[in-house]
């Protein structure tokens, strides 16, 4: 599996773009906007767009998912329904973080805890991990030893736990039951900033560290 981070909306939120070498089949993962670099970095690269995937529904991950998924005629997977809520507030969200308008969706699939979904041949486990919202899932790919967490953890820090339905205790348990177990090794993509691994950040992160 490859994939490209491509940072939108003035929150430089990560948006990736992951794809399957063989069948050059592509997920975008996090659309919050900008869809005119997402577009271009999916013709450059020449994939076809096969669905959109969201890690949780604040408006820098998922505002321009409606409008993607409608343009590209392409399903949409996740998050899991505990989100539902943050969907249902996207064009109130839009308006208090200045945001362009933004549209609800209804996924074509929510996702839970165990599930798998699919990229051409590729294969990612979802991995519910709530505390910054209640729905949040993280995305891994084994093969590849890449997990797009989101806003679960960046490196260095945690994600957010002041918003409605956040919760301190649930994403520092979601981080040590559910994504340390992976492997020290394990990349992963954050929502906002650089790349890390998971032991670096069990090493230094002072929020987690073990």
């Amino acid at each position: 599996m490859q994939f490209k981070v491509i940072p939108v909306t003035a929150f430089e939120q990560n948006c990736s773009i992951i794809w399957c070498e063989e069948t050059r089949k592509a997920a975008v993962v996090d659309p919050g906007g900008d869809l005119d670099r997402i577009l271009s970095a999916l013709d450059f690269e020449d994939l076809e767009l096969e669905k959109i995937l969201v890690t949780h529904a604040h408006i820098d991950h998922a505002g321009a998912v409606s409008t993607l998924a409608a343009l590209r005629k392409v399903p949409i997977e996740g998050p899991a329904l505990e989100d539902k809520f943050w969907i249902d507030l996207l064009p109130q969200q839009s308006q208090m973080f200045g945001f362009p308008e933004a549209e609800t969706f209804e996924p074509t699939r929510w996702l839970a805890d165990g599930d798998e979904v699919t990229v051409g041949k590729e294969v990612l486990q979802v991995i519910h991990c709530p505390g910054h919202t209640p729905g949040h899932v993280v995305f891994y790919n084994k093969a590849r030893g890449l997990a797009l967490v989101g806003d679960v953890l960046f490196h260095g820090s945690i994600g957010r736990t002041d918003f409605p339905k956040g919760d301190h205790a649930t994403l520092i348990s979601s981080i040590r039951d559910k994504l340390w177990p992976l492997g020290d090794d394990i990349s992963f993509v954050p929502g906002h900033g650089p790349m890390s691994t998971f032991g670096d950040e069990k090493e230094n992160n002072p929020y987690v560290k073990v």
